[in-house]
């Protein structure tokens, strides 16, 4: 693996449903060591992105890199080494959070102990309870133990804060920040405004599978007429508004 490439690489990327353009000519480069915010409305393409860098979907066109492979040809070496807590996810109901995250685990070959992993995460007075009587909250918090299982290289994060009450949206934040000081990146998927401009050191805009806009909050900020002390949220619609009335969205 050369350490030099991005963690994340997109060139000229489209993926198809007939006719409709999910994914739209996108390039995208995600430098090691970043965390990385990737914005959206729901529609916008970003699980279906997120899908080619996992290779659950292939691109209809395109080159996609992942921490210099190509998940095509080397799935393993890239799941190996990318923690994934995805938009939507299966569970046993049956079996208990230690399990789950041991299961994982073993699957990547790694060492770590299960309940330093929950407990990490919030879990740690139901380390082997049954899934199944879990609420949401508590099982966004599992899956996120499970994609810190081997320490990975990357990080994606779809949606983190989906269900989570307010202390866990807070100790998902810390967990954003003591992995990317570890050396992760994290790939921070969301159209939480609010709470990707408090962990992101850069943010692209997703809009009709295209990338609209991106840079720091700074950067975002002065492609808009919004004032000094205008919201993400406010830039972000003003963004996404003006590349729909351009005609750039082709969902």
């Amino acid at each position: 693996m050369n350490s030099t490439e991005p963690a994340i690489e997109l060139e000229t990327v489209t993926k198809k449903y007939g006719d409709v353009r999910a994914v739209d000519s996108l390039d995208l480069v995600v430098e090691r060591g970043e965390t990385y915010g990737f914005l959206g409305p729901n529609g916008a393409g970003k699980s279906t992105t997120i899908g080619l860098l996992l290779d659950y979907l292939r691109p209809t066109s395109g080159t996609v890199r992942v921490l210099g492979h190509d998940p095509r040809r080397d799935v393993v070496a890239v799941h190996d080494r990318v923690g994934v807590l995805p938009d939507r996810f299966g569970l046993y109901e049956d079996r208990s959070a230690r399990q789950h995250v041991a299961l994982v685990a073993e699957t990547k070959r790694a060492g770590d102990d299960p309940e330093n992993r929950l407990e990490r995460v919030g879990l740690g007075d139901a380390v082997d309870d049954e899934v199944g009587a879990f609420s949401s909250g508590m099982e966004q918090r599992l899956a996120l133990a499970m994609a810190l299982v081997g320490d990975p290289d990357l990080l994606i994060l779809d949606e983190p804060f989906s269900g989570v009450d307010p202390h866990g949206v807070r100790r998902v934040r810390e967990i954003v920040r003591e992995e990317n000081e570890r050396g992760a990146t994290v790939f921070f998927s969301s159209h939480v405004l609010g709470q990707v401009e408090l962990v992101c050191d850069r943010i692209g805009v997703l809009h009709g599978g295209q990338l609209v806009a991106e840079g720091t909050l700074d950067d975002l900020r002065a492609r808009t007429a919004s004032p000094n002390d205008a919201t993400m949220e406010d830039v972000f619609v003003e963004l996404t508004d003006a590349r729909a009335d351009d005609g750039g969205d082709r969902r």
